[in-house]
């Protein structure tokens, strides 16, 4: 079976892949300062909970887009299953995929993923958008190629800024208010940061098509994918487990 894990700045996604399908997947919250011996024990239990017998584990692949943290997942993933074979995603491996990585020591190895991911189900011309700690749009040409990223801050980052930046506007629950016009504070914030972002999400698709002269194919994931999707003109589908998927198949390539 393989182990995948995404490390990201918010979460932590890892899951099982037993050739067939997904068995369990989990998100755990990221702790910079935690320890490989800390790591271990919430792994070790979430796999026992999950009746995951670490032996049948072989393959192990890591993204990973915080630094500090790839030293304590080695130690951890080298003690908890010494006899799996562990892969990093990184520069040294992008030659190896079907999908052309320009720019290879910029972009992150999630973004890598979530392309690989995307183009094995919908080919060229196709738009990954990332609703994470950041919301990213990595676009795949008519080449193979990622053509681009696009960066801006992801929702929760905008409303934890606003909260934090100002003295009477409260953290809020990310979902869309009754309407545009927010008649009490919360709403009025959920207005601005979900139909503000909707039209954002709109207007970088039109620019894409505009600059590139193609239509393309949008696809959406992160964890609040769910919540503007709807909202939107033009993304096709909402696929949670695309960054897994993509480590699932960069895994097929090295």
């Amino acid at each position: 079976m393989l182990l995948a894990i995404d490390i990201g700045n918010t979460n932590i996604v890892f899951g099982i892949h037993n050739d067939k399908e997904w068995v369990n997947d989990w998100r755990i919250q990221t702790d910079h300062l935690k320890t490989a011996d800390e790591y271990e024990v919430i792994f070790r239990s979430l796999l026992t909970a999950g009746k995951i017998c670490r032996t049948d584990i072989s393959r192990i692949i890591v993204s990973s887009v915080v630094p500090s943290l790839v030293h304590p997942f080695r130690e951890m993933l080298s003690g908890l299953f010494d006899n799996a074979v562990i892969n990093q995603v990184n520069p040294d491996i992008y030659d190896k995929l079907p999908v052309k990585v320009l720019n290879p020591f910029e972009i992150g190895s999630d973004l890598v993923a979530n392309a690989m991911a995307a183009y094995q189900k919908y080919g060229n011309y196709t738009m990954v958008i990332d609703f994470g700690t950041a919301l990213t749009f990595t676009t795949i040409g008519g080449k193979s190629e990622i053509l681009g990223v696009a960066i801006a801050p992801g929702l929760r980052t905008a409303v934890g800024a606003l909260a934090g930046k100002t003295a009477q506007l409260p953290q809020i629950h990310i979902a869309a208010p009754p309407s545009v016009l927010g008649e009490n504070t919360i709403h009025a914030i959920q207005s601005g940061i979900i139909f503000g972002y909707t039209g954002l999400v709109d207007s970088m698709i039109e620019r894409t098509e505009q600059e590139i002269g193609e239509s393309i194919t949008v696809v959406a994931t992160g964890g609040l994918s769910a919540v503007i999707a709807p909202l939107t003109k033009k993304i096709k589908a909402c696929e949670p487990m695309l960054t897994l998927e993509g480590l699932l198949q960069i895994n097929t390539f090295i």
